[in-house]
């Protein structure tokens, strides 16, 4: 779905806006990607004995899939609350530089704090990579209402697959159920790869590939934030002296 030109009438008001947001849902691959992980982790919680109610709420709080399912078994696995919040939050401090990246792309001098509280929350990886696409399109004094819409229209799309995953939950297998859930991170890195525009983004993507079969070895339990900061680290370094015989 095209959105209208920057200067259309279109984006007179914040409720239209919002509403172009709410639209642009059925326009990306991703909401299918995210409402089979969502149908995943209905089913998951229906399995752990947990109320659909809880389920429910689980989505629109914790609103980040792989740190929901940590939720989900640790707590199903007889760990305290304390443990699972930890290890919730340990795995939510990824999306921490995602929200700082793209937060300054909706700012304007008459933004507010309170105005992007919601935005924040709303700002995991399919939203994430969603901003990249759709913000340039959107004049800057709607982008806020844009991305609340399209952060709303997802979490509804989520809620929704919830509760279909957890009601068929009876007759979903687990290998399906597994195979489900395995199309989120394939379909991240399919748009990562798709949205990478600088020689320093297709290093990091590579040797982050590359090192994380390597990283594992430690058994750290970091495997992913060990390869991830050592390619972004030789990427960066690849950029600058790339930068420099440029200059």
């Amino acid at each position: 779905m095209a959105l209208p030109p920057l200067d259309s009438p279109q984006w007179q008001t914040s409720f239209r806006a919002f509403f172009w947001g709410v639209r642009s849902v059925g326009s990306t691959i991703l909401a299918l990607v995210l409402f089979a992980t969502y149908l995943g982790i209905g089913a998951l919680a229906h399995d752990t004995g947990f109320s659909l109610a809880w389920t429910l709420a689980s989505t629109v709080f914790v609103w980040a899939g792989p740190a929901q399912i940590i939720l989900v078994s640790t707590l199903g696995s007889g760990a305290t609350i304390l443990q699972s919040a930890i290890a919730v939050t340990v795995s939510a401090i990824r999306l921490f530089p995602m929200v700082v990246s793209v937060l300054p792309m909706m700012r304007t001098p008459q933004t507010k704090r309170r105005h992007l509280i919601l935005v924040a929350h709303l700002t995991a990886v399919t939203l994430w990579v969603e901003c990249h696409r759709f913000l340039p399109q959107v004049p800057r004094e709607r982008r806020i209402a844009f991305i609340q819409g399209l952060g709303c229209g997802l979490v509804f799309l989520s809620v929704v697959a919830n509760t279909v995953g957890y009601l068929l939950a009876a007759n979903l297998s687990q290998l399906f159920a597994a195979a489900i859930l395995m199309l989120t991170p394939l379909a991240f890195l399919f748009s990562t790869a798709r949205n990478c525009r600088e020689l320093a983004d297709g290093v990091a993507l590579a040797l982050g590939l590359a090192l994380y079969p390597v990283a594992t070895l430690l058994d750290s339990g970091l495997d992913i934030l060990v390869s991830g900061v050592v390619a972004g680290s030789i990427a960066y370094g690849v950029h600058r002296l790339r930068a420099k015989a440029i200059a």
